[in-house]
C-alpha cells in the first residue's frame, strides 16, 4: 500500500495511486474485521446482548461496503480531473509496482476464499446446536465476504492500472490511465451496493421472508382453535431469526407446546410465545 501510494505520486500514475488509496482504506477495513470477530467472540454469552452478537458481523460488512463506495467516488473524481489535466508518467516503475501489487492481492484473495469455505462447512456441521450463541459463526459470513470483496476490488484496480499503463505506453494513449480509474470505480460501486443490499435488512430488523411468517402462523393456527393476533419476525444474524407470537385460544396450553410446533424450523434461534385465553364464544 505504502509503495503504491509513494510510487503513484512519484511516477504520476493515477491508476497506481488510486490502487494505493484503495488499499489504504482496506487496512482500516481489515482492522474492523478483526475487531468484529473479537467482539463477537467475547460478547457471544454476554446477557447484555439479548439476541447474541451475530449482528456485529453484519454491521462490519455494511460499513465495509460504505467504505468501498466512498473510495470509488474519490477514485472517479480524481480520475476525471486527470483527464482534464494530464501528467507525465514514469511507466517502467509504475508497471513494476502494479504487477507486485496484483500478485499480493491474488494471494490474499486465495487465503480469504479458503477461510470463507471453512466457515461455510463449519456452519453446516453445527446446524441443530446452540443457535442462540453460534449464529455469528454460521455459514455465509458477511464480514469475511466483505474482506474478500475488498481484496478482489484491490486486484481489479491493480489489473486496470497495469492495462492502462501498458496501453498508454505502447499506444500513446495517456488518457487510458484515468479512464481505467473511472471504470474500476464503477465496478467497485456495484459490488459495494450489492453488499449493502445484503446487510441492511438485518440491521433494520426487516422480516427476512414472508413465507417464513406465513409458515409460523399456519403451524400455530392448525393446532386446536388458535388464532394468531400479533406476530413479529426479524433477523438477528445473517442466517437466524427471532419471533414473537401472540395468540388467542379457547384451549390454552403451555408456551412450550407452541414452541415445539416450530422446533424444526432451522432459521429460528429464539421464540417468544404469549398465550391469551378466549373466554367468549
Amino acid at each position: 500500500m505504502v509503495i503504491e501510494i509513494v510510487t503513484g505520486y512519484v511516477t504520476g500514475s493515477m491508476a497506481l495511486l488510486a490502487d494505493g488509496w484503495h488499499m489504504g482504506t482496506h487496512v482500516a477495513a481489515f482492522g474492523l474485521t478483526l475487531f468484529a470477530y473479537r467482539f463477537a467472540t467475547k460478547a457471544a454469552n454476554n446477557p447484555l446482548y439479548s439476541f447474541g452478537s451475530g449482528k456485529v458481523n453484519i454491521l462490519a460488512g455494511f460499513t465495509s461496503a460504505v467504505v468501498l463506495i466512498m473510495v470509488a467516488v474519490l477514485m472517479a473524481i480524481e480520475s476525471a480531473w486527470r483527464l482534464v489535466a494530464p501528467v507525465a508518467i514514469d511507466y517502467d516503475n509504475a508497471l513494476l509496482v502494479g504487477v507486485v501489487g496484483l500478485v499480493v492481492n491474488l494471494v490474499c484473495a486465495v487465503l480469504l476464499h479458503q477461510g470463507d469455505d471453512h466457515h461455510h462447512h463449519h456452519g453446516h456441521e453445527n446446524q441443530g446446536h446452540d443457535h442462540n450463541h453460534s449464529h455469528e459463526n454460521h455459514s455465509h459470513d458477511h464480514n469475511l465476504y466483505a474482506a474478500y470483496l475488498h481484496v478482489i476490488a484491490d486486484a481489479l484496480t491493480s489489473v486496470t492500472a497495469i492495462i492502462a499503463l501498458l496501453g498508454a505506453r505502447h499506444f500513446d494513449l495517456p488518457g487510458l490511465d484515468p479512464i481505467m480509474g473511472i471504470a474500476g470505480a464503477v465496478i467497485i460501486t456495484r459490488w459495494g451496493w450489492g453488499l449493502i443490499k445484503q446487510t441492511y435488512p438485518t440491521l433494520l430488523d426487516r422480516c427476512p421472508d414472508v413465507g417464513l411468517t406465513e409458515e409460523l402462523k399456519d403451524r400455530i393456527e392448525q393446532d386446536s382453535d388458535n388464532k394468531v393476533v400479533d406476530l413479529h419476525v426479524w433477523q438477528i444474524s445473517g442466517h437466524h431469526c427471532a419471533a414473537i407470537i401472540s395468540l388467542v385460544t379457547h384451549e390454552p396450553k403451555d408456551p412450550s407446546h407452541y414452541k415445539s410446533r416450530l422446533a424444526d424450523l432451522p432459521k429460528l434461534a429464539h421464540i417468544s410465545v404469549e398465550v391469551h385465553h378466549c373466554s367468549q364464544g
